[in-house]
């Protein structure tokens, strides 16, 4: 038997839906006899933790969750609590405290989805972006000048070091590598970011004479989205700052049809801490209660955690199972064009799973 533990934030907002469809995937896994078991814990932060608390989460938080194999999170941000404040009170902490320095987020169309591009063929739209996860833009430096001046000014810092940059530029180099992927484009705007930007394609040309198999370039990210769009076939590997990543996973996740579907892996790949996973939608207050909340992106990111602790076969039964109820196109939530519930979303994907 083997026994993983997980800590599950459900979050706000429709967070604690997909959580709840979580653990309906889990313990289908569990029943699939194959000696697998999760062992639970479920906290209660998030944006009404803080209006209770004036935390998004308590003190010793980061120690809390440290004794775990895996985090999985819902959504974090709900209005009554600004969007700064959810942010680094609880994402941003947990990653940054746990080095989680790797998004990995994959942007794949699966047949039956409803892309807003023309595509020719369903393997057009197949690649992953790797996005820095623990510096650069989300640094949270900076200051306010001349305060309560007419010469008031903000300063937003970007700090991107020497061991932050290289490592995240080799993990995507890696990656390239051992998936046999051909190419990989780095994001960069170092025309009008004379520091940062400079820095960061310093680094990337010196890496990538080290993987002479991987056909590697560099791209301004404003002309990379239009590639993104206009030809998405081209694109196997990306790797991004951290805000560049941010947007252009947005914009990957859209390409798909709904922002609803698509993952994300927060990873420290040495696993000295454990790594989160969570579903890139946020936690929209709007549709939240209503139970039409898409379970795909929380499905989805479980494939991606059960990829990381090593259980490859039940990963590719989850793809599978996810894969064929996105196609048959019968059992879907609104966003995805149908008017089904995520109960029955998830209900369906597990009877798949159960006949695999």
């Amino acid at each position: 038997m083997k026994i993983f533990t997980l800590k599950l934030i459900p979050g706000d907002g429709i967070g604690k839906e997909v959580m709840a469809a979580a653990r309906k995937v889990l313990g289908r896994i569990e029943q699939l006899g194959g000696g697998l078991r999760f062992e639970l814990q479920e906290l209660d932060w998030g944006c009404q933790y803080y209006l209770r608390r004036g935390r998004m989460m308590p003190e010793d938080g980061l120690s809390i969750l440290s004794d775990c194999d895996c985090i999985l999170l819902g959504a974090i941000g709900f209005p009554g609590v600004p969007d700064h404040i959810s942010l680094r009170g609880l994402l941003l902490p947990i990653r940054q405290g746990f080095d989680q320095y790797v998004n990995l987020r994959p942007i794949r169309f699966f047949e039956g989805l409803n892309s807003p591009l023309k595509l020719s063929d369903s393997k057009d739209i197949d690649f992953v972006v790797i996005r820095e996860n623990s510096e650069g833009e989300y640094c949270g430096a900076g200051r306010i000048e001349y305060k309560n001046t007419p010469d008031e000014t903000a300063v937003q810092e970007a700090r991107f070091s020497l061991k932050g940059t290289e490592r995240i530029i080799r993990y995507a180099f890696e990656y390239a590598k051992n998936h046999k992927l051909p190419s990989l484009i780095s994001a960069t705007k170092s025309n009008a970011l004379n520091y940062s930007m400079v820095f960061w394609d310093k680094i990337f040309d010196r890496i990538r004479t080290q993987y002479p198999t991987v056909e590697a370039q560099s791209m301004h990210v404003d002309a990379l989205a239009g590639l993104f769009i206009l030809n998405p076939k081209k694109l196997k590997v990306v790797v991004a700052s951290n805000l560049f990543g941010d947007i252009l996973t947005d914009l990957g996740s859209a390409m798909l049809g709904s922002i609803g579907i698509s993952p994300s892996a927060n990873l420290n790949p040495e696993k000295k801490y454990p790594s989160m996973f969570e579903p890139i939608h946020g936690s929209a207050p709007d549709i939240a209660g209503k139970g039409i909340a898409n379970p795909i992106g929380m499905i989805w990111s479980i494939i991606l955690m059960l990829q990381h602790l090593g259980l490859d076969r039940i990963s590719e039964m989850l793809t599978q199972a996810m894969a064929q109820v996105i196609s048959e196109k019968k059992v879907r939530t609104p966003d995805m064009g149908g008017n089904q519930s995520t109960d029955q979303v998830v209900d369906a994907v597990c009877g798949k799973l159960a006949g695999l």
